[in-house]
């Protein structure tokens, strides 16, 4: 095979090429779980000396319920051993976040050689996945480590570009926090569970709502697109940590009526170092008549006193560093530090010879 994927749109490569002698790829399996835990912690420990890892992500994503949204593949070395581990999630229409997992073992010689065939195996994926979503082209989008200086440089080489910075942040659960749902209670504002069966299952309603709060309140954002709600349920689902008691509806009283005014969809948080479980929002959103009424802190107040309620020692979020509301510094305010950064590297790719119905440039107004 020989040119770019991208002019070979219409052929989609079973595994990437042009990889070292000797070398092979295949899918992950069952038996692969180990292996791939290991090597995802060592690849983390090369970058932040850690190694922690959530065991139980890496094996859903492997072969688990997460697994439905992925193309996979793994790199295989002439002695039997996985050395890389690619992943194409298809996030959204007009979306394809990427996964490139190496080992930092890997020489720089070969790495050059791996890591490009990989990638162009990705962006083929991607392109495949894209016109079958009936479009002429999707973003890749990759998340960095700030520290990452390997992944970084091999993306650079490779057409993408540096889009966006996040900040991972996390508050220590605090005496008297389980009371901060009352003591900070905000005339006009009342947050609430998602409203469940018997059988602990939501009702939809609910569910619509939060999904609704968040896509609106999302609207004004960088890399805002749009998610059905079906994918929407199905990505936050997909997680281990996911809980239905872990989403909340924010009402606000408009003209003696209540609507929903905002919401957040969070996660639980594995064991840490210490042995406690914590908390983690995966999604916070305010919509945009809603703000100003304080809102968001009586959603992060609700999440916080729950987390110490249930005996959990941390709450942890993702945010802009450059957000648009100014989110990080409300954060900040309430107790927040930011623990490490992350960066969104991005790549735009079409099939050659087709109009893009997706003016891909549009995701970042």
């Amino acid at each position: 095979m020989s040119g770019s994927p991208r002019a070979q749109a219409g052929f989609l490569p079973i595994v990437p090429v042009d990889l070292p002698e000797g070398w092979s790829t295949r899918a992950p399996d069952e038996g692969d779980v180990d292996e791939l835990i290991a090597l995802v912690s060592t690849a983390k420990k090369a970058v932040d000396g850690s190694g922690s890892i959530e065991e139980e992500l890496v094996a859903n994503e492997a072969v688990g319920e997460a697994s439905w949204t992925r193309r996979q593949v793994v790199v295989i070395d002439p002695k039997g051993v996985i050395r890389v581990w690619a992943r194409v999630h298809d996030r959204a229409a007009g979306r394809s976040n990427v996964e490139l997992t190496t080992d930092p073992a890997l020489g720089a010689e070969v790495e050059e050689q791996v890591a490009p065939s990989v990638l162009a195996w990705a962006e083929s994926v991607a392109l495949r996945i894209s016109r079958g979503r009936g479009l002429g082209g999707t973003r890749l989008d990759m998340s960095v480590h700030e520290d990452d200086e390997r992944l970084r440089r091999l993306l650079q080489d490779n057409g993408f570009t540096l889009a966006r910075t996040w900040l991972q942040m996390r508050r220590p659960v605090e005496p008297g926090d389980e009371d901060l749902v009352t003591t900070h209670a905000r005339e006009g504002v009342v947050v609430r569970q998602v409203d469940r069966r018997e059988d602990g299952t939501p009702f939809a309603a609910d569910l619509q709502a939060v999904y609704r709060m968040i896509e609106e309140s999302f609207a004004d954002h960088f890399n805002s697109y749009r998610e059905s709600f079906p994918e929407f349920l199905a990505r936050l689902r997909e997680a281990p940590g996911h809980r239905w008691d872990h989403w909340w509806i924010a009402e606000i009283e408009v003209e003696g009526h209540w609507v929903p005014g905002g919401a957040v969809a969070a996660a639980v948080l594995p064991e840490d170092a210490s042995g406690v479980r914590g908390t983690y929002i995966d999604y916070i959103g305010v919509h945009r008549l809603a703000r100003g009424r304080g809102v968001a802190k009586s959603l992060l107040h609700a999440v916080m006193s729950d987390t110490a309620a249930r005996g959990r020692n941390r709450v942890a979020l993702e945010v802009d560093a450059d957000s648009p509301t100014g989110a990080d510094g409300i954060y900040a305010s309430m107790g927040w530090t930011t623990r490490h950064r992350t960066e969104s590297w991005h790549r735009d790719v079409r099939v050659e010879g087709t109009d893009d119905p997706v003016p891909l440039a549009r995701l970042d107004e």
